[in-house]
């Protein structure tokens, strides 16, 4: 099922779960999936949007079917491989990209709202990975997770400690999960994206340009592409559907960005520098030697404020 370079990917005869996959990144994701020849099923939380998304899929080539419910439960998760095994057969593929934003300072976010984001994100994916897990195991085949992070996991933002906290720990789990499945052949990666979504939309230095290109059809600068990282959610979905085929057997345990014309794989955390001191270290003794010992130069945090050309 791999392709060469320039003939495209066959994805033909793979069953394939993509969650939250009415708009946006997840729309994106099930066309791409089922151009390749995949067989999908669509979730999302509004009907309209699910049989939207299921027509989108069958123009592509693909077969689909479509679920509604909200992400998070043990009943959803069962309900999305039951669909898969009871109308394609099978699961090789489990996409968990269902999410949502409540934003908001710390000392204003509410329990509530930190709930929702954790709810949907971190259950939401450990809940659909365990279901995939199961099916795969019991089918025996190897399998492949492709779990959806963002940049805000890997670095922080301002605005978002219950969406950055999921996302980390949904890379987290990524690497846990590649070592516990390792055995049963199943391959489990993050994704880590960067599009023109709704969402980035409302950032100043992006705004514009993306409404400019969607005005007239065109496409977004070569800054924002290159130097950002940011194009399309159909840039985006090429990752997902390489993850989903016989070319990524035995990649594993990785956190991998795209978008626009940037593909990097991310680092993960290790410990920059030591220092050792006979029988420990008392808290004078740290005091004195961390700006010039292990402290000497600290990490970086926060994910970069965008910058447009000056005109």
């Amino acid at each position: 099922m791999a392709s060469t370079r320039g003939e495209p990917m066959d994805l033909s005869g793979r069953a394939v779960v993509v969650t939250g996959s009415g708009r946006g990144l997840g729309r994106a994701y099930v066309e791409a999936l089922g151009a390749a020849g995949a067989s999908v099923v669509v979730n999302d939380v509004e009907q309209n949007l699910v049989d939207e998304a299921v027509a989108a899929v069958e123009r592509a080539g693909g077969r689909a079917v479509g679920v509604v419910a909200a992400v998070g439960s043990t009943a959803t998760a069962d309900a999305l491989v039951a669909a898969a095994v009871e109308t394609f057969g099978r699961l090789d593929v489990m996409v968990t990209n269902a999410g949502i934003l409540r934003d908001r300072m710390l000392w204003k976010m509410s329990d509530d709202e930190f709930d929702a984001v954790i709810d949907v994100h971190l259950r939401g994916t450990f809940t659909c990975a365990r279901a995939a897990a199961r099916r795969m195991r019991e089918q025996g085949e190897g399998g492949s997770l492709v779990l959806v992070s963002s940049p805000a996991g890997q670095r922080g933002n301002v605005g978002q400690t219950n969406y950055a906290a999921a996302k980390a720990g949904i890379v987290a789990m990524a690497r846990t999960w590649a070592m516990e499945l390792a055995r049963a052949g199943v391959d489990v990666n993050a994704v880590v994206p960067v599009a023109a979504t709704e969402m980035t939309k409302t950032i100043p230095a992006f705004g514009p340009a993306i409404e400019e290109a969607e005005r007239t059809g065109g496409d977004l600068p070569a800054w924002m592409r290159k130097d950002e990282g940011l194009g399309t959610v159909e840039d985006v979905a090429s990752l997902v559907v390489f993850l989903a085929s016989d070319a990524a057997r035995g990649i594993t345990g990785q956190a991998i960005g795209i978008g626009g014309d940037r593909l990097a794989l991310w680092a993960h955390p290790q410990e920059k520098s030591v220092a050792l001191r006979d029988g420990g270290w008392s808290a004078d003794e740290i005091a004195a030697a961390w700006s010039t010992g292990v402290g000497a130069e600290p990490e970086t945090y926060g994910v970069p404020a965008p910058k447009a050309p000056q005109a």
